[in-house]
């Protein structure tokens, strides 16, 4: 009978088992495709210490326990150690041939920019929860990622792991819980979008409409006020896609601003944000006024010129008679927050009152004031859908509870004394 063989420990190794002359350990075998490979260690089983200098990863033993786990469950370890998040991420984003240009551009952008020269440069299956949970960590303290942009990373990064866990290459998700645990630890809620009140909304039309310097906004803000369209659908708006006679407005496409492939800022038109986008919204006199009134001031000014993506006839310029991008509008909407503010402060202290001043807020919060306005006058649920083109119902019911908060308070306070509950 041969003699068993051994370590320099005296202790019996197992078939497949080998320590080289280093010391190293290594266990022979066969994967799954018939190719010849091997397992490397500096212990042979977990209690083992590694010779000084050496890294203290798995033993041997545990190594193949592992390796026999992943064989019987369709795990191909060996891929998985091969394959950095960057080669898959490459996979995943090429197969992805739904996604709207605009949301691929961002997509790789967002993972350039935070995520290839780092995590994306490790081999999937070393990638762990903790991991994953300490990349986010130092995203948020690092570069001051706010719950908006850790979920655009979160929604890169899950699929293309969901992918690898498919395929075999893995066993389990490692950003899965990841989100959930970030938001508790930093008490993260999505943010919620306030509409204007009404004197909010009156006093904020009335400055811009009042103050020479800003008054240039005041279509563009009607619009927006009148309609509920997203900004790049307001901005994209044509001449064309507005009925005068029968006083409707037609949305059907979205103008963006943002980083292309080659690094640039781009105009580009796109569908709408989803099938519900594409809607017919009537014009209220206000609005159809506004518009008309652009039309007047451009046949003596001159009208938009440019085409993009073949799409021409804007109705709302820049000083430069070119696209309006949200970015110039927000800082606008600023300037006139601060400018009414200084006033208001002004003329409060001369009239020793408290100021009621305005907000900060965005040019999405014009869409959600027209909501809520929307919301407090009319109890169709799907009519109120249909007009905001929203894809999901609770979307629309989300902002009709809060918006007919105050009125059900109201409601029961018209109802004091009137009939006997005692």
């Amino acid at each position: 009978m041969a003699e068993k063989r051994r370590d320099s420990k005296g202790r019996v190794l197992r078939s497949g088992e080998y320590q080289r002359s280093d010391g190293k350990y290594e266990c022979k075998y066969i994967d799954a495709k018939g190719v010849r490979r091997s397992l490397y260690s500096w212990k042979l089983v977990e209690t083992d210490k590694p010779p000084a200098g050496k890294r203290c990863g798995l033993s041997l033993r545990e190594m193949v326990k592992d390796l026999r786990r992943d064989s019987e469950d369709g795990i191909d370890a060996y891929a998985g150690r091969r394959v950095t998040l960057n080669s898959l991420f490459s996979d995943y984003i090429s197969t992805k041939h739904e996604l709207k240009q605009s949301t691929r551009t961002n997509y790789k952008y967002m993972y350039e920019k935070y995520v290839q020269d780092g995590l994306g440069l490790m081999n999937i299956a070393s990638i762990k929860y903790s991991d994953i949970k300490k990349f986010y960590v130092r995203l948020i303290r690092e570069h001051g990622f706010k719950p908006n942009s850790m979920e655009i990373i979160h929604t890169i990064l899950h699929p293309v792991f969901t992918m690898a866990v498919r395929d075999g290459l893995i066993r389990i998700n490692p950003t899965d819980g990841v989100m959930a645990e970030i938001k508790r630890g930093y008490n993260w809620e999505k943010p919620k979008r306030h509409a204007l009140t009404i004197p909010q909304q009156e006093a904020f039309v009335s400055f811009v409409a009042d103050t020479p310097q800003y008054r240039h906004w005041l279509p563009l803000f009607t619009v927006l006020l009148g309609t509920g369209g997203r900004v790049g659908e307001i901005t994209g708006l044509r001449w064309e896609d507005c009925d005068f006679q029968e006083g409707i407005i037609s949305i059907n496409h979205n103008l963006i601003y943002r980083v292309q492939d080659n690094g640039k800022c781009e105009y580009h038109i796109t569908t709408p944000k989803t099938k519900a986008g594409e809607r017919i919204v009537p014009m209220l006199s206000q609005v159809k006024r506004a518009l008309l009134e652009e039309r007047l001031q451009q046949m003596r000014t001159g009208f938009n010129q440019t085409v993009i993506d073949g799409y021409s006839g804007f109705i709302f310029k820049n000083r430069d008679g070119g696209c309006v991008n949200p970015h110039s509008l927000n800082r606008a909407i600023e300037r006139i927050r601060l400018a009414y503010n200084k006033q208001e402060e002004a003329l409060a202290k001369k009239e020793a009152r408290e100021p009621d001043l305005l907000p900060h807020f965005s040019v999405h919060n014009l869409r959600h004031t027209f909501c809520t306005r929307f919301c407090e006058n009319e109890t169709n649920l799907k009519v109120i859908q249909e007009i905001m083109g929203h894809a999901d119902i609770s979307t629309t019911m989300n902002i009709y509870n809060e918006a007919t908060k105050e009125k059900k308070k109201e409601s029961f306070a018209s109802l004091e004394g009137k009939i006997k509950i005692c």
